[in-house]
């Protein structure tokens, strides 16, 4: 491949009206791109033709006029250089299907929708490779780091990630996605990646749960820490390289999604925390949680793997066995006692 991108000739469809797919599909177009963006949801596309506002999902950010929303996903997909996929976890297979037999052989395919698919335990590249068998495997690209949606839709500096098989396609990303406040590095270890950005939303769900219960800044400061470890067990289990947990696709999302306001994942565990019931915390939300999607799909799979995750456990209990908030803290206080470092 070997080619960096030209706003005047590459041609982009995103998928995905939510407030993540809405700030990179803006970032793009505001870089120069003409983007097809495909809207699911028609109040939203409506939205944008008549305000250049997506004011459900990314309120107060006027969209480029760059931006091409639609319903149409053939013609958003069809002919193009790159497709971005920014849609839920739990709607990523159906939306993959749809387009599978749309898209040319050498599109390049990027995820930034951060899941695990309940059922099979696939990551959402692993998803799309299953539903578009006629795209080479290097051509899939997950973009992941933190990166709150509302932020980078106001042009605050920012850092990810573009992991890729091929080092061509992940360049050619970071070249299509880099401007001078979103700043895009490449990586090789794509289970790593999209593993960081998944799992962490259950140590976010976490993390807002001790903040519900008024615990302390120690409390925090342990969870974030004994969360990676569960993040990096999980992930050398499945083949992903130890360093990439150090990387911005694992301690930078984790640090982020734990301490910020802005995250869905810790609100959804401080409503928790502080005593609301889970159906009607979602009940309020339009925008998805992915962690407590995530965390059933984290809780089998490590158990089949026979992968410790501790916290990870507790949040699945909490979660969907109505486990109390301040018994899961003494659970996992009052385990045995071990060593602190893992063998690898």
């Amino acid at each position: 491949m070997n080619k960096i991108a030209d706003v005047s000739s590459t041609r982009i469809g995103v998928l995905g009206g939510g407030s993540w797919g809405t700030a990179l599909a803006n970032l793009l177009a505001d870089k120069g791109f003409k983007i097809d963006f495909w809207v699911f949801e028609r109040d939203v596309n409506e939205q944008i033709l008549e305000f250049r506002e997506n004011k459900i999902f990314l309120p107060g950010i006027i969209l480029s006029p760059n931006l091409f929303p639609s319903n149409d996903i053939e013609d958003v997909v069809t002919r193009k250089d790159l497709v971005l996929i920014v849609v839920p976890s739990h709607v990523m297979r159906e939306t993959a299907m749809k387009i599978s037999s749309l898209v040319e052989r050498d599109t390049i395919i990027v995820s930034a929708s951060k899941g695990i698919e309940n059922s099979t335990y696939l990551t959402m590249s692993g998803v799309l490779k299953e539903c578009i068998p006629g795209i080479p495997e290097g051509n899939f690209t997950a973009l992941s780091g933190p990166s709150f949606a509302k932020e980078v839709a106001r042009k605050v500096p920012t850092a990810v990630t573009a992991a890729s098989k091929d080092p061509d396609a992940a360049a050619f990303v970071q070249s299509v996605f880099s401007t001078p406040f979103f700043r895009v590095y490449t990586n090789d270890d794509v289970t790593g990646v999209e593993l960081g950005g998944a799992v962490k939303n259950i140590i976010a769900i976490a993390a807002g749960v001790i903040d519900g219960l008024g615990l302390g800044l120690n409390t925090r400061a342990a969870l974030i820490t004994r969360g990676l470890a569960e993040i990096r067990r999980l992930g050398l289990a499945l083949g992903a390289k130890p360093r990439t947990f150090t990387g911005l696709a694992g301690i930078g999302d984790l640090i982020l999604t734990c301490t910020g306001d802005l995250s869905r994942n810790h609100t959804v565990g401080k409503k928790i925390g502080e005593g609301m019931m889970l159906k009607d915390i979602l009940s309020e939300m339009r925008m998805v949680a992915e962690g407590v999607k995530t965390a059933k799909s984290v809780y089998n799979l490590s158990l089949k793997l026979g992968v410790e995750m501790p916290i990870s456990h507790e949040i699945y209990r909490i979660l969907y066995e109505d486990v109390s908030p301040k018994e899961a803290v003494l659970r996992l206080m009052t385990r045995d006692l071990k060593q602190e470092m893992d063998e690898q």
